[in-house]
């Protein structure tokens, strides 16, 4: 079998140490998301930020590649609040891209469930989507207006969560005291424990929580505050980038640039410098020192305090004690298929499709990790990106493309890890093939119309998510969103370590907008009071 060929979709400047052209007034290391909008914020604020993006292209999970004439996202399936210009989202994007990123609505219903032989619509608009789920549920009436209602009093509740993030230590104290005197009481329990208090009826909570691959975590272990924020996220209905995930980055990078900053590729950062009790700058692969006042880490927490800060750096052994309290997040495959006809020609639909073999997800999660060859797989995502995206087929005519997402344990492909990507051999290859003939399966369960319409197809590991993205154990949301992350108040922008910072999705939330607004904090946090009119302007509009 022959070595995939690398993509030819390359976001961002390559680099060499001859490029730098300093000095820097901040270093994000990492080019997701939440490091993005830290560097295009700061930037707006007169700073010059340099992005140091280990890849060959920035963007992190926004990213794109393509292969076989093919071009699929990794990780932006869709986005909500992008329907308003008012929306805290949609003014974060604005306001990184200079307005220059444009969005297609998907159909109105944009995630269809299948659980079981039932199949139930989430409809765009709070209204429409109230409607399908009580003429799905005669009866639950009432259960379904407290569910909308209690997805307001989170949103209402968050402000609060969110400043917590930023305020000086002896002010985070009493206020948040304060935000948690006025949140709903049932804001940081598990998502079951809540809809169980609103109703009994397991479809109807299964339906309710139909988007848990979102975060990762089953309704039984996640906090009900990421689950309200998912579901109120889509709420309006889903959305996609007009050219693709990659329009994330190649829209925000000119924002960088202005401020004279730069997004380099093939930037491996080695380690944080520590001089005199504070974090001064980075060192790279090839052993050049970077200097700056601000280190801003988009790497994630368990890359952060580990690898990346020296063991003498004062504070380590705090952060290393912290990280035993939050878990990796689930690991998950990927089954990337091209297509050679026209998405509208295959009439692939601007929804999601989840299946689920039955209502009892952690059931089904459970028994399919004990013996994944004789159980259902517990939950398959299906995307059709090229149906989403209008641009898709003048970029790509008469060729189409489907993704499909499924758990997928690190532990499976444990004994390739240390094996090249590309080059991991024959029987690595039969075992993810195996996976795939189960995923396609699926795929033609639903719409028996493509078989034997399959032209090409690829399923990636959690080997390729830490290749790539740099997440050991192909953890795709970061940390768990359990109730005890949300109680982890050393999770902020500022560390105990001078002129360190963490952003990205481990500060707030997963997702694109959770880590956007991770990002928006790091400036907050980085700025100090020159970023509240930034905040006020995000957040209040």
């Amino acid at each position: 079998m022959s070595s995939p060929t690398p993509s030819t979709l390359r976001v961002g400047r390559r680099y060499r140490a001859n490029r730098l052209e300093g000095p820097y007034d901040a270093i994000v290391i990492g080019s997701g998301i939440g490091g993005l909008t830290a560097a295009a914020c700061l930037s707006k604020m007169g700073k010059k930020v340099i992005v140091l993006e280990q890849h060959y292209t920035a963007g992190g999970f926004t990213h794109s590649y393509d292969r076989n004439g093919y071009e699929w996202d990794v990780g932006v399936h869709y986005i909500g609040d992008m329907g308003a210009k008012h929306t805290l989202a949609r003014r974060l994007f604005d306001y990184v891209t200079d307005g220059q990123l444009q969005w297609a609505a998907m159909d109105d219903h944009y995630d269809r469930l299948f659980i079981g032989d039932r199949q139930i619509d989430l409809v765009a608009g709070p209204e429409a989507f109230a409607k399908e789920l009580k003429s799905q549920f005669p009866g639950e009436e009432q259960a379904i207006d407290s569910y909308l209602d209690y997805l307001s009093r989170v949103a209402k509740a968050m402000p609060g969560v969110t400043l917590a993030k930023v305020l000086p230590n002896l002010m985070a104290g009493p206020f948040r005291y304060l935000a948690r005197r006025k949140a709903p009481d049932f804001l940081n329990r598990t998502t079951r424990e809540v809809l169980e208090t609103l109703t009994g009826n397991q479809e109807l909570i299964a339906a309710l929580t139909g988007q848990w691959g979102d975060n990762g975590l089953v309704p039984d272990d996640s906090s009900f505050i990421i689950h309200a924020l998912i579901a109120r996220h889509y709420l309006y209905g889903g959305y996609y980038p007009v050219g693709g995930a990659s329009e994330m980055a190649k829209t925000i990078i000119p924002v960088i640039q202005q401020g004279g900053g730069e997004v380099f590729t093939y930037a491996d950062v080695k380690e944080i410098l520590v001089e005199n009790g504070k974090a001064v700058g980075v060192r790279m692969a090839d052993g050049q020192a970077i200097h700056a006042p601000a280190v801003i880490s988009n790497a994630g927490v368990f890359n952060t305090f580990g690898p990346l800060l020296p063991d003498n750096a004062p504070h380590k052994a705090f952060y290393q004690n912290k990280l035993g309290q939050v878990q990796r997040s689930m690991a998950s495959v990927c089954l990337y298929i091209g297509l050679q006809d026209t998405a509208e020609n295959l009439a692939l639909p601007k929804t999601n499709f989840w299946i689920y073999p039955g209502a009892d997800y952690r059931g089904q999660v459970e028994n399919f990790l004990a013996a994944p060859d004789s159980h259902d797989i517990p939950l398959t995502y299906i995307s059709f990106p090229s149906a989403k995206d209008p641009s898709f087929a003048e970029r790509y005519p008469g060729r189409a493309t489907i993704e499909i997402v499924a758990p997928g344990p690190f532990e499976w492909y444990q004994d390739w890890a240390d094996q090249p990507w590309g080059k991991r051999g024959q029987d690595y290859e039969a075992k993810k093939d195996a996976y795939a003939q189960r995923l396609l399966e699926k795929l033609y369960e639903k719409m028996p119309h493509l078989r034997g319409k399959v032209d090409y197809y690829e399923l990636s590991t959690p080997l390729s998510t830490d290749y790539f993205c740099r997440y050991s154990t192909g953890e795709i949301y970061g940390l768990d969103h359990t109730p005890e992350r949300f109680e982890q108040d050393w999770l902020k922008p500022k560390t105990r370590l001078p002129g360190l910072y963490l952003t990205g999705q481990d500060i707030m939330t997963c997702g694109v907008v959770g880590a956007m607004i991770g990002g928006l904090l790091t400036t907050v946090a980085v700025s100090g009071l020159k970023g509240l009119p930034l905040a006020k302007k995000m957040f209040v509009g």
